[in-house]
């Protein structure tokens, strides 16, 4: 089992990835924040897992800690984690078979604490 905790406030697709149209073909695109931000999370998580990308399924259980007590959806805050994780703890995020999602609220420490594990 993996265990990595990213600090900071957990941001939510809806912050960090932006729309454009160019003619009829809208296209999504990530922030500078948001490329900022996975940097950030990339480093985290390279200090505290320096193994080779896992090859086979795996399980994640995502447990968000939150510094506010606003609502939002908790579907939202994936994404850019799982981008993080692609190429250091597994080789894509299509290997991730299981999920759990839990949110909580932490003022004094908003983080995102991740368990990966083989199937």
């Amino acid at each position: 089992m993996i265990k990595i905790t990213l600090l900071g406030e957990p941001r939510s697709t809806n912050n960090i990835y932006k729309t454009m149209c160019r003619g009829n073909f809208p296209s999504r695109y990530m922030s500078e924040a948001g490329k900022t931000l996975k940097l950030a999370y990339q480093k985290q998580i390279m200090a505290q897992y320096t193994s080779l990308p896992l090859k086979t399924s795996v399980g994640l259980k995502m447990s968000l800690w939150q510094g506010n007590k606003r609502k939002n959806d908790i579907d939202n805050f994936n994404k850019l984690v799982f981008d993080s994780l692609t190429g250091l703890i597994y080789e894509d995020d299509s290997q991730i078979q299981e999920l759990t999602i839990i949110k909580g609220y932490d003022k004094g420490n908003p983080r995102v604490e991740l368990l990966i594990y083989e199937i």
